[in-house]
C-alpha cells in the first residue's frame, strides 16, 4: 500500500509521496510534450528551421504537476466526505484538520512566485500567482459568508450574489469610468455579459425540455430562429416595435415546438435526438432558400433597436433618451439598457421555471423523465405533457432569438446552424441536467472563458508570438467536455433541493437517481 492511500500516513508522508508521484508524472508530460510544444518550425529563407518555445512547454508540465499534486492530496486519496471542490479545501472541518497547513504552503508558495514575477518581470509567473490567489480568495469569501449566515442554504448564497453583481455591474462600472477614468473597456465587457446572459436564457429554456423532461432536443437553435425571424420581418415589413413583436415572436416559436411535439410523441432516446436534429436542419434550409420571404443568405437588416418607452437611445432626434433626462449622449447608454432587457429576460425565465417545477405539470416532467411507462400508468398524460414541455422550452428560445435580433440588427441563416444548439446542449449538460445554477455557472464559463481566449495579446507575450490560443478554442472546448465527464459525470451541479418534501428540505445527491434530480 502506498504513502497516499494508507490511513495511518502522516501528513508528511502524505505530501512527500505526492510530490514524487506528481514530479513523475511531470517528467512523463515532458517527454510527451517535449517535441510538440517545445518546438514550432518556422519557414526561412533558408529553409524550415526549428524554433524552441521552452515557457509554452514549461506552462504545460506546470499545470501536469500541480494538478497531479493537488489530485493526489485532496481527490484521489482523500478522507473528505464533501463533494463541492470549493468545500474540499474550505470547509470547517479541513481547517479544524492538519490540511491547514497545505493552505499555508499553497498561499506562501504563490506569494513567493508573485514576488520572483515581479523581480524578473515574468507575466507567466504573475498569472500563476493570480490564479492561486483569487482561488483562495474564493474560498476565504465563501468562508467569510457561511460564518456570516450559517443558516442560508450554498444555493440561495450564489444565487443572491449573482443577482445583486448582475444588477449592479453596468451601473457601477460605467460610473466609476466616468468619475475616474480608469480605462476599462466597457463596451466589450457589456457586450460579453450580453452574449454570456443570452446563452444563460437559452440553457435555462432547453433544461426544460432536457433536464426537466428527459427529452434530448439537439434542434433547439431552430425555435431561436424563428423568433429572430418573427421580429426581424414584422419590424422590418410592418414598422412594429420590439415590445409588441416580443410575446408574438415567443407565441410563434411555441407553436413550432407544439408542431414538432406532435411528430415525436412516440419516440425517445437517439430516435428523439435525430428527429430534433432534423427538425433544426429543416428550419436552417428553408431559412436560406425562401428567399421571397427571408431574403435568403442575405438576411435581414435594419432591425430596430427597443425603446425606453417609447425613447429611443439615438444622438439626434426630438426626444431621445439622453435629451430626456437631461444626459449627455453616449453610445454605451443604449448597451446599458440592452443588458438589463436581457437580464429581465434571463430572470423571468429562471422565475418561470422554478414556480412551474412545483406545479403538477413540473412534477409530471420530472415524472417522465424518469420513466414514461410509470408515469403513464399513473394517469399522467404524457402527451400534454411532452407538448408543453417543448412549447414552453421553445417560447423561451424565441425570446432570445427575438432579443438576438434586435441587439444584431442584422440576421441570416448563418447564425443559427447545429454548433448553436450543440452549444445550448453542452451548457445543460455540463451544468447538471435540471439545475438552474449549474446551467448558469456553465454558461458563464464556456461561453465567457473562450470568448475570452479571441482577445490573447496578453497570453501570445507569454508563451510567445506563435501561439495563437483563439485557434485551439474547439480543442479546449473538448479537453473541458471530457474532463467534466470524468469527473463530474451529473454536470457542476449534480444535486439539488428537491421540487416537493413532506419533511426537511435537504439536498439529494445525484448519484442517488437516474438524472442527478429528485
Amino acid at each position: 500500500m502506498s504513502a497516499l492511500a494508507e490511513p495511518g500516513t502522516s501528513f508528511g508522508q502524505r505530501l512527500q509521496a505526492a510530490l514524487v508521484d506528481s514530479l513523475l508524472a511531470a517528467i512523463i508530460a515532458f517527454a510527451l510534450f517535449g517535441l510538440l510544444l517545445g518546438f514550432r518550425t518556422v519557414d526561412n529563407v533558408t529553409g524550415l528551421t526549428l524554433q524552441p518555445r521552452p515557457a509554452l512547454l514549461a506552462i504545460a508540465v506546470g499545470i501536469v504537476f500541480f494538478g497531479r499534486l493537488l489530485l493526489n492530496l485532496f481527490v484521489w486519496h482523500g478522507d473528505y466526505p464533501i463533494t463541492t471542490p470549493f468545500a474540499k479545501l474550505f470547509s470547517r472541518e479541513t481547517f479544524e484538520r492538519r490540511d491547514i497547513r497545505v493552505l499555508g504552503i499553497t498561499a506562501l508558495g504563490s506569494a513567493l512566485v508573485s514576488i520572483v514575477g515581479i523581480v524578473i518581470g515574468s507575466p507567466a509567473c504573475q498569472l500563476v500567482a493570480g490564479c492561486i490567489l483569487g482561488f483562495l480568495s474564493i474560498g476565504l469569501l465563501r468562508r467569510i459568508i457561511v460564518h456570516v449566515f450559517p443558516n442560508l442554504p450554498y444555493g440561495r448564497i450564489f444565487t443572491v450574489g449573482g443577482i445583486a453583481f448582475a444588477v449592479l455591474f453596468p451601473i457601477c462600472s460605467y460610473l466609476l469610468e466616468k468619475a475616474f477614468h480608469l480605462g476599462l473597456p466597457l463596451r466589450y465587457l457589456f457586450d460579453l455579459s450580453i452574449l454570456v446572459l443570452t446563452y444563460i436564457m437559452l440553457g435555462w429554456g432547453l433544461n426544460i425540455v432536457v433536464g426537466l423532461a428527459g427529452l434530448l432536443d439537439l434542434g433547439y437553435v431552430a425555435f431561436y430562429a424563428v423568433g429572430a425571424y418573427t421580429f426581424a420581418l414584422l419590424a422590418t415589413h410592418f414598422g412594429l416595435g420590439f415590445w409588441i413583436c416580443l410575446p408574438i415572436a415567443g407565441a410563434a416559436a411555441a407553436l413550432w415546438g407544439i408542431v414538432l411535439g406532435f411528430p415525436v410523441l412516440r419516440l425517445r432516446g437517439d430516435y428523439l435526438a435525430i428527429v430534433t436534429l432534423a427538425f433544426g436542419e429543416i428550419v436552417r434550409i428553408v431559412l436560406l432558400n425562401w428567399t421571397d420571404v427571408t431574403n435568403g443568405p442575405n438576411g435581414v437588416s435594419g432591425i430596430p433597436k427597443p425603446t425606453f418607452f417609447g425613447l429611443p437611445f439615438s444622438a439626434t432626434g426630438e426626444v431621445t433618451f439622453s435629451s430626456f433626462f437631461g444626459l449627455k449622449y453616449d453610445p454605451i447608454q443604449g448597451i446599458i439598457f440592452l443588458y438589463y432587457v436581457i437580464l429581465a429576460l434571463a430572470l423571468i425565465t429562471n422565475l418561470v421555471t422554478l414556480k412551474l417545477r412545483r406545479l403538477p405539470i413540473g412534477r409530471a416532467w420530472e415524472a417522465m423523465r424518469e420513466d414514461q411507462i410509470a408515469c403513464r400508468s399513473l394517469g399522467i398524460n404524457t402527451t400534454i405533457t411532452k407538448l408543453s414541455a417543448f412549447a414552453i422550452g421553445a417560447m423561451f428560445g424565441g425570446l432570445a432569438g427575438s432579443f438576438f435580433a434586435t441587439r444584431q440588427g442584422f440576421i441570416s441563416p448563418e447564425s443559427f446552424t447545429f454548433i448553436e444548439s450543440a452549444i445550448i446542449l453542452a451548457i445543460v449538460v455540463l451544468g447538471g441536467m435540471g439545475s438552474q445554477l449549474g446551467v448558469a455557472i456553465s454558461a458563464i464559463v464556456m461561453v465567457g472563458g473562450f470568448e475570452a481566449l479571441r482577445h490573447t495579446e496578453g497570453l501570445q507575450s507569454i508563451v510567445g508570438e506563435g501561439f495563437d490560443p483563439a485557434l485551439y478554442r474547439m480543442l479546449l472546448f473538448g479537453v473541458a467536455m471530457v474532463g467534466i465527464m470524468v469527473w463530474r459525470p451529473r454536470g457542476i451541479i449534480g444535486s439539488r433541493t428537491p421540487s416537493i418534501t413532506l419533511g426537511e428540505s435537504r439536498p439529494i445527491s445525484g448519484a442517488l437517481v437516474k438524472e442527478g434530480s429528485a
